[in-house]
């Protein structure tokens, strides 16, 4: 079986070699071109107000390599907000930071789920009404597609949570999503692959997105999904993807659902 990783192009080829080395035959397709914001001066505002955050949510492991590209001195992390995360990815790119883990919450890794309903869960009881905002860490989309679903649910939802709890959330951008561009090579893979049984792999509704604004006339009656959230599964079934399978984000988890698809 041929597995398509669709991961931004900087994560792809580490789970590319991941799973060539487990024995599985292995393609990187990204769908999403990631880079920094033009205007920085908001992060670095962000950082500015650092100490006035009770805590910093990251959506994304990208979140915390951008938003960490601009911190002006290295914290010494004697004071300031706990810094939340949405699943293992974020968790570890928080480390690699610099941030100590006593001072990180992220859903259990036993966790049914990986998203801002299951962090939720965990932080709720840290919340402060009228106290310090909680900042929000986010990407922007470069691009939008009319068929576009409602990329940023999780974190929207999250805002809604904190603003019940008499709490307040602020957003800021530290990076850029954009459609990948493609190669006349990579778009033939991908059309063998949406043919031939492959197994696509997409950890974001704005790759499915992508996906079908390169390739609008492509069926994808014949192709196989693998989805890390209900949501994303979703987008596959519109998109009209034949079957839909469910992992946990993590590449140790991908490895398990491999195995049971075998």
């Amino acid at each position: 079986m041929r597995v398509v990783i669709t991961r931004p192009a900087g994560d792809a080829q580490a789970w590319v070699e991941a799973l060539q080395a487990a024995g599985h035959e292995a393609l990187a397709l990204p769908l999403i071109e990631v880079g920094p914001v033009t205007d920085i001066q908001p992060v670095m505002q962000a950082w500015a107000q650092w100490p006035e955050f009770q805590a910093v949510m990251f959506v994304s492991a990208q979140a915390v390599r951008y938003f960490f590209d601009c911190q002006p001195v290295r914290s010494t992390w004697t004071r300031g907000p706990r810094c939340w995360a949405t699943g293992p990815g974020t968790h570890k790119a928080l480390l690699q930071a610099g941030v100590p883990e006593a001072l990180i919450d992220s859903p259990a890794a036993d966790a049914a789920q990986f998203d801002s309903e299951a962090l939720w869960q965990r932080v709720s009881v840290q919340v402060q009404a009228g106290s310090k905002p909680v900042l929000i860490v986010r990407g922007q989309d470069g691009d939008t597609h009319p068929n576009a679903s409602l990329n940023g649910t999780g974190r929207d939802w999250l805002a809604q949570q904190l603003q019940a709890a008499g709490a307040s959330a602020q957003f800021v951008v530290a990076y850029e999503r954009r459609t990948a561009t493609w190669s006349s090579l990579q778009k033939a893979q991908a059309v063998q692959a949406a043919n031939d049984a492959s197994l696509w792999c997409f950890s974001s509704s704005q790759a499915i997105e992508n996906l079908a604004s390169i390739l609008p006339t492509q069926s994808w009656a014949q192709a196989r999904g693998m989805a890390t959230h209900p949501r994303i599964a979703q987008t596959a079934q519109a998109l009209g993807f034949g079957e839909i399978h469910m992992s946990k984000p993590s590449l140790p988890d991908l490895l398990v659902s491999l195995e049971s698809l075998a």
